[in-house]
Formats: C-alpha cells, structure tokens, sequence
C-alpha cells in the first residue's frame, strides 16, 4: 500500500524501500513513498526492483503475501477495507496483506501487513502460492496462515470492520456480500490444501 507520511513516522526509511515525494495539499506538505517491489517472471523469479505503481499500471509480475487468520475455534477472520482506500473500497476481504517489498518472502510482507494492518503480532506459516490474474494486475499470491489473538487496535485507514465467521458461515456470505476478487479463490485453495499439516488451535488455546 502507498505510505502517507505522518507524525508517527510510518514510513519506511531504507533507500530500498520507495522513492519519497512531496506534494502540497493547501498549506500541508504530505510525503508519498512508492513502494520498491520485486518484478518476477512466470516462475517467481526476480528480474529486477520496480516501483509499486509502475508494476500495477504496466502489469508487471511481483509479489504479494496475505494471512488467513484464525482463531483457537478455528473461525476465519474477515474485514471490510475502509471506503478511502483506492483498491476495492469498502469491500470485503479473507487475507490481511500487500506487495512483498525488496528482499521480503511472503511470510514477512504478511506478518508485517498483519502488524500494520490490524495491530496483531503472530507467527505466520506460508501455506502455497499460486499466479493471481484477478483484480487490478498480475501477481504471485503467497498465502499463509495464522493463528492470531485478539485483534488489536487496526488501522483505521485500511481496516473498516472485522469478525470472525465459521466455514459454513463464510461460504454463505462469500455468495452474498461483495468481496475483493481473490477473496473466494484463497478461500477454495486454502480449504484444498487442508490435507496438509492443520493448524493446532487446541495446543494454543
């Protein structure tokens, strides 16, 4: 997501990070930092460092990692992004995430768009990845998982509302509410992958 300069200096400070511009609104002087991304090929293999913007508005390949987050009953965590936001405004989400910076694997952008995001710290496992051609543009989508706490103090920039929904619940309102495109996708995948080692929600209860 692109970072808006503020008092709390949320912005990233490393050269690699984005590149800051300036810009007046009235009398204020607001900081725009375009996030560096990794470009990839077909295969998830880097072929260079591009701006965030210059990677969606040309289509270009990077990287983006999500959290499905549960909690110790196992229910899924979902969130409606906030109405400002430029990306799907208002709608509704499964992952918790956004674009890998330089250097970042999928399970660290989570975490950190975890942390950012809604205020929550957890251990994220990478779950599987696969080439995302729905929404705004291409990328390689890494989702993990997560058992997570109670929710903290979330952004409320990106985050508008959250709950905790059961699989039968979830499949309900996947088909009644209006979710960002990859939404139902993670969804499937996740549920197909459940052969593999399951979270343990008694052992972190």
């Amino acid at each position: 997501m692109t970072r808006w300069g503020s008092s709390r200096g949320s912005e990233r400070s490393s050269p690699l990070s984005g590149r800051l511009g300036r810009v007046s609104v009235g009398s204020a002087i607001v900081c725009i930092v375009d996030e560096l991304v990794e470009c990839v090929d077909a295969q998830d293999r880097v072929l260079g460092v591009v701006s965030r913007r210059d990677a969606v508005r040309e289509g270009r390949l990077h990287r983006v990692g999500v959290v499905v987050g549960r909690d110790r009953r196992g229910r899924f965590l979902v969130h409606r992004r906030a109405e400002q936001l430029s990306r799907y405004p208002g709608h509704y989400e499964l992952g918790v995430g956004g674009a890998a910076g330089v250097g970042e694997s999928y399970e660290q952008a989570a975490a950190r768009e975890l942390s950012e995001e809604l205020g929550v710290r957890a251990a994220v496992r990478f779950r599987f990845k696969f080439l995302n051609r729905a929404g705004l543009s291409p990328h390689w989508l890494g989702v993990c998982d997560a058992v997570l706490p109670e929710i903290g103090a979330c952004d409320p920039g990106e985050v508008a509302w959250h709950t905790w929904l059961t699989e039968p619940e979830l499949r309900r309102v996947l088909q009644q509410w209006t979710f960002t495109p990859d939404s139902q996708e993670i969804f499937g995948r996740y549920l197909a992958g459940r052969a593999a080692p399951a979270l343990s929600w008694e052992r972190c209860s």
